[in-house]
């Protein structure tokens, strides 16, 4: 039984690793910009507080905050296809990326919500005054301040989604989670497999976190 780190095996995998990391990131970046727009859309919504629409938004933030991610994951791909037969022919990555999407805009639909609340009413006030729509006024005065208030924790459900994006291997997606899961299987080196791809994650979101406090200092360049 082996009972030591094998360092050369955890070199000789990263590189093989790194190589599914692509489609870590595509399933990352796609899951947020479909998430964006639905946050936002649930955000106006609920600021508006528009009949019917509300109660939906809400009751949609209560699932989608309330379960977990992969009985979400195991709803939409194993699930939805027996009730709409429509979805039948998505396939698992597409699935993966609508999980993470309708998941994440939750969270971040309350904080977009959070953002444009805490901006002085008295804009709005003042948009409406010179003869602005409230929804040319969301767009063009508030949502602008409020993405400054919102961009430091928007930025950190990102960060938070490329991590989950490793339960897309439960979907069978041929990422980087489930390559380490079949190298571990094929090797018996379950440590190494899993240290390397830890690693991997970990030097990806050290990335994000230093664009993040870059970010976050050009936004408030203005208000220091």
């Amino acid at each position: 039984m082996q009972t030591s780190l094998d360092f050369q095996y955890i070199i000789e995998l990263l590189p093989i690793l790194i190589k599914y990391l692509g489609v870590t990131m595509e399933m990352a970046f796609w899951g947020f910009f479909f998430a964006l727009i639905i946050a936002v859309a649930m955000a106006i919504v609920r600021v508006f507080k528009l009949p019917v629409a509300n109660q939906l938004a809400s009751l949609f933030i209560s699932f989608f905050r309330g379960t977990p991610l992969l009985v979400q994951l195991f709803l939409l791909y194993y699930g939805l296809p027996q009730l709409l037969p429509i979805f039948s022919g998505m396939n698992a990555f597409s699935a993966a990326v609508l999980g993470l999407s309708l998941h994440f805009s939750a969270y971040m639909a309350e904080s977009i919500r959070a953002a444009i609340l805490g901006i002085d009413k008295s804009q709005m006030e003042a948009c409406l005054s010179i003869g602005m729509t409230r929804l040319q006024a969301m767009r063009r005065i508030i949502l602008p301040q409020a993405s400054r208030v919102a961009t430091p924790s928007l930025m950190n459900y990102f960060i938070d989604m490329i991590k989950s994006t490793s339960l897309a291997f439960t979907l069978g997606v041929a990422e980087i989670m489930a390559k380490a899961q079949m190298e571990a299987a094929s090797t018996f080196k379950f440590f190494e497999s899993f240290l390397a791809v830890a690693l991997i994650y970990w030097v990806v979101v050290m990335f994000f976190t230093r664009i993040q406090h870059l970010l976050e200092i050009r936004l408030n360049k203005a208000y220091s």
